[in-house]
């Protein structure tokens, strides 16, 4: 790291923590990454011998893929205190911002099995955990052809509409559900996922309020999957479509059944998963002033390092002062939410100006680096299409300042 770090109360766990991340994120998740942007078609990305593989091996082989999950079904999130959490998420988004949401997101429906007083579900749960070959990979399905901002705003005022309602519906048949619909190409972890937490109406008059949650097995006879999805950025991620006819699940697989109890936890999951995308692309915004930091040191221009050109310095520090505005509500947003009644706007807000943070910051490096930072052999290029992508996921950063103002 180029410049010390403000944090002078981290416990030697907390440090140890960090510093496992770090090295795993710069000695595999980094060149890993890398060799994945690479690769022309998506499909080597997820095929068998893809070092994609090797990546989720080697993270569950650390124990991080448990993080969420509680003890009792193997997990550690009990032993795991706010701050290491939040120094990890960060240590993955500053190695590969796709790779770290992969990562993450394939915990997803086997946290939510914890959940479940189910016998099965929790039995997954507890599999999960002891997985370290990836043989058992989540996806979360929200987002549809015809439906994205329309999830996002579900409980603002635009969501009373009950003449929209999501493609994905579930009908209760005895002691069985079943579903039918498309989920879109954005799905993460999509199509290499065993499965899924899906986000589904249950009653469609109440639009699109009148949702439900299942874990849905997407091995089972009518689910199919598209094909991975060929994009800008986080090109590491795999994404794709994924579509249900008659896919039928048992009932007690419908985790949250009645849509009141989605609708009073709305914001929950706004600041949960916002905060989550703080966190990761301050750790981008980081990565990339790194970079540019790095190459003025070592880029001769004039007889002299680029850095000594008083241009390059005021750039720099301003990317600096950028970068620690994004890690510090990042930080103090997670924390916050880790500990009291999770908040959406300063959620929000952290995903916000992290993501414009981590994009401005590539860009500024980018010129810093002059025509070298149009070429692959640096990576800068890299996490400037990376850092492009996050202002679009998870919601448009707009979408989701509408949707946050509800709850300040």
């Amino acid at each position: 790291m180029p410049y010390r770090e403000l944090d002078l109360n981290l416990t030697p766990e907390q440090t140890e923590m960090r510093d496992l991340a770090r090295r795993f994120g710069s000695e595999v998740v980094r060149p890993i990454g890398i060799e994945l942007d690479d690769m022309h078609d998506p499909a080597e990305v997820i095929a068998e011998g893809s070092p994609l593989w090797t990546a989720f091996r080697q993270y569950r082989e650390l124990g991080l893929h448990k993080r969420a999950l509680p003890k009792a079904m193997g997990g550690m999130a009990e032993d795991m205190d706010p701050m290491s959490g939040i120094l990890i998420a960060e240590e993955m988004g500053y190695a590969d911002a796709g790779l770290a949401i992969s990562l993450g997101v394939a915990s997803m429906p086997f946290a939510a099995c914890a959940m479940s007083p189910d016998p099965g579900l929790q039995d997954l749960a507890r599999a999960f955990c002891e997985d370290t070959e990836a043989s058992l990979i989540g996806c979360w399905g929200v987002i549809e052809p015809d439906h994205g901002t329309d999830w996002v705003l579900a409980n603002t005022e635009a969501g009373e509409d009950t003449n929209i309602v999501p493609s994905v519906r579930a009908v209760k048949k005895g002691d069985e559900y079943i579903i039918n619909g498309q989920k879109a190409a954005w799905v993460s972890n999509g199509t290499i996922a065993t499965h899924c937490s899906l986000h589904l109406s249950v009653d469609p008059s109440r639009g699109m309020r009148g949702t439900g949650l299942a874990i849905v097995p997407l091995d089972m006879p009518g689910v199919t999957k598209g094909k991975p999805l060929n994009k800008i950025g986080q090109r590491p991620l795999n994404q794709g479509e994924l579509f249900f006819e008659d896919a039928r699940i048992p009932a007690s697989y419908m985790l949250v059944p009645d849509p009141a109890i989605l609708e009073m936890g709305a914001e929950m999951g706004l600041a949960r998963v916002n905060g989550g995308m703080g966190i990761t692309f301050a750790g981008l915004a980081k990565a990339a002033f790194d970079e540019a930091y790095r190459y003025s040191k070592e880029r001769i221009q004039s007889g002299r390092p680029i850095f000594d050109h008083q241009n390059i310095k005021l750039k720099l520090f301003k990317m600096y002062k950028m970068v620690e505005a994004a890690r510090s509500l990042a930080r103090r947003t997670a924390l916050h939410n880790a500990v009291s009644a999770p908040s959406a706007p300063p959620a929000v807000a952290s995903k916000v100006l992290s993501t414009e943070t981590a994009f401005e910051v590539a860009s500024e490096a980018i010129q810093i680096f002059g025509g070298n930072g149009l070429s692959k052999e640096y990576c800068i290029e890299k996490i400037f299409r990376d850092a492009r992508a996050s202002m679009i996921e998870d919601g448009v950063n707009e979408s989701l300042a509408l949707a946050a103002m509800e709850y300040l």
